[in-house]
């Protein structure tokens, strides 16, 4: 027998808050009974699981997401993800096209947005 994840959990400052942002990012609802101060807040077609806990974050992910946009560009999604409160760390993008944006939510968690299934078909690669 073999185990099967079922959550990423992301400790946090305030779960319900960044679950919210993730949400809004993903176009996918939080939990029917998730609510602002809960300790926990789920995005279930996610299997992110966002957890209050007293420590702030310190150093660099060890893991990170990798966003890839279904309706629309690299370019367009990182420009929505930004107003939507992230923050641009590291613009890999490159003039060809190719490269991706490292990007920051709003409690400092690191994840990338990487080129749409369309872009890269037609580039190849």
């Amino acid at each position: 027998m073999t185990s099967a994840i079922r959550h990423t959990t992301i400790d946090c400052t305030d779960a319900y808050s960044l679950a919210l942002f993730w949400s809004r990012v993903l176009d996918l609802p939080l939990a029917a009974d998730d609510r602002p101060g809960d300790e926990e807040a789920l995005i279930e077609g996610a299997g992110l699981l966002f957890i209050t806990v007293p420590e702030p974050k310190t150093v660099k992910n060890r893991v990170h997401l990798d966003l890839q946009p279904q309706d629309r560009s690299r370019d367009e999604e990182v420009e929505r993800i930004l107003a939507l409160g992230a923050t641009l760390v590291d613009d890999r993008r490159k003039p060809d096209g190719t490269g991706w944006a490292v990007l920051r939510d709003p409690e400092g968690n690191e994840f990338c947005v990487e080129r749409s299934a369309a872009e890269l078909a037609a580039t190849g690669g």
